[in-house]
């Protein structure tokens, strides 16, 4: 996992949990764009994307882990509709976690995390990423939850309806779903299960 911090342009804002495409600005990578959320404070004067490289194949995340400091990106138009809405559940697998990274840090900035509630789903504790950060901002609100490997101190299985009747009491709170599988396992069953339309908040 890799943070990549670069200069913020004049009047370029966000709201955390929003996103742009970037690419590298090299010649054979100009027009390889990547969608990737802003992970920096809206109130940092400058922007940071918190990245995890894939090294099986030669792609853009590769790439990126061989920048040096100098090398530049190319960021374009803000889009996103994951926004804070209110208290509430976070849902998120591995690295689709980023879009709650902006959230969390903005809300833990204010003094306002609450009881909001973070189910993180990776495969073993070793894919956990930002761990240490999300233990010291959430507490015992920051649930991992192991999908491979039943390791001790770890929820094991899958975030499915079986998990969240056991884990969640109130179903009317916000829902914020993160990750095109979590998207579509999770809005059907979440509806079932009492929460509405207007609470689930994912990217559309």
């Amino acid at each position: 996992m890799y943070n990549f911090i670069v200069e913020r342009p004049e009047g370029y804002n966000f709201t955390p949990g929003q996103a742009t495409e970037v690419s590298i600005n090299k010649p054979k990578w100009k027009d390889e764009t990547r969608p990737f959320t802003f992970t920096s404070l809206v109130s940092d004067p400058f922007l940071r994307f918190t990245i995890k490289s894939y090294f099986d194949h030669d792609g853009v995340t590769n790439e990126l882990s061989r920048l040096t400091p100098g090398d530049e990106l190319i960021i374009r138009d803000i889009w996103g509709a994951i926004e804070y809405k209110g208290p509430g559940y976070f849902i998120a697998g591995g690295a689709g976690v980023t879009p709650f990274i902006a959230i969390l840090r903005d809300l833990n900035s204010k003094n306002e995390t609450g009881d909001n509630k973070l189910f993180f789903s990776n495969k073993t504790s070793d894919d956990i990423i930002l761990k240490e950060e999300f233990e010291v901002m959430l507490g015992r609100n920051f649930v991992n939850v192991l999908t491979s490997k039943d390791e001790k101190g770890y929820l094991f299985g899958r975030i499915d309806e079986e998990f969240l009747k056991k884990h969640i009491s109130d179903f009317s709170k916000y829902f914020y779903i993160c990750g095109p599988a979590m998207i579509t396992n999770l809005q059907n069953t979440l509806k079932k299960l009492g929460a509405s339309v207007e609470s689930l908040v994912f990217e559309k």
